[in-house]
């Protein structure tokens, strides 16, 4: 928990927020970019370029370890802003929404996919329990905080959750706003189905495909983003990351014996 001298500290820390500032300002006025592959359409906005930028000058004088610590605190409130608007933008479609009933609550589902997709194929890629982290969820801001908290900062399950959550940030909206955009124009499927399922990334960019249906879209990717970030923490606490502790062990384990067997030694030992 931050306490008063902590929060004290950062609101003082006026290099930081100097360095925020001018990399808002830098970001906004490059502005966003679109431009078509295929039928889909990516969709390049300012907070990725703020992720870069951010990144590269944490490599220059200009940011130190300090300023980098004053700042985690601070994506909780960022994340809170964002919440807030796309619960106002969820309000006039809440009709639609209620019509959608368990298909948006049943896409929690689609989190094992990360476990039994993803982890086997870390653990044959070699890496330790930073799969663990890497695989137990999609690896959300709640998800970044579950796995913090139990394991701590300095944490290979921390590492490997941070990385996902990185690589998520600059790719990830990209990436799922692009397969959405794809899947919703050549497929029978309806585009409100895809909205649902890129509220983990952009649906934002799935209104460049279907302008018509702009806000039920952005509405039921807010509610599916909403709902990754509420009920998708209680998932990965209870069923998560319990099952990926455990297949983890047991896929470690048994990639340990047949090492062992390899070499010719005594896998009971």
């Amino acid at each position: 928990m931050m306490g008063k001298a902590d929060l004290r500290g950062i609101l003082k820390d006026w290099r930081l927020h100097a360095v925020v500032f001018i990399i808002v300002c830098v970001t906004e006025a490059i502005g966003q970019f679109s431009f078509k592959v295929g039928p889909g359409v990516i969709l390049l906005l300012p907070m990725v370029y703020a992720f870069i930028i951010g990144l590269a000058l944490f490599f220059t004088p200009l940011v130190n370890e300090k300023m980098a610590k004053n700042a985690e605190p601070l994506i909780v409130l960022g994340v809170t802003l964002l919440i807030a608007k796309i619960g106002v933008t969820i309000g006039p479609q809440i009709e639609a929404l209620i019509a959608a009933g368990p298909a948006l609550v049943l896409q929690e589902i689609g989190n094992l996919g990360t476990i039994f997709f993803a982890l086997p194929l870390a653990v044959l890629l070699g890496f330790k329990r930073e799969s663990i982290g890497m695989t137990h969820s999609i690896g959300r801001e709640p998800n970044v905080g579950l796995i913090v908290n139990k394991f701590g900062f300095d944490s290979p399950e921390a590492r490997g959750v941070m990385a996902v959550y990185i690589f998520g940030t600059v790719f990830g909206a990209v990436f799922l706003g692009l397969i959405a955009g794809f899947l919703a124009t050549t497929s029978p499927i309806h585009p409100l189905s895809f909205a649902m399922a890129s509220g983990v990334g952009s649906g934002s960019m799935m209104v460049a495909a279907f302008p018509e249906l702009e806000d039920q879209i952005v509405a039921f990717a807010g509610a599916s983003n909403l709902l990754s970030l509420g009920t998708g923490l209680f998932f990965s606490i209870f069923v998560g990351l319990p099952l990926t502790e455990k297949l983890y062990t047991l896929m470690s384990n048994r990639k340990n014996r047949k090492s062992v067997t390899h070499k010719g030694g005594n896998p009971n030992v």
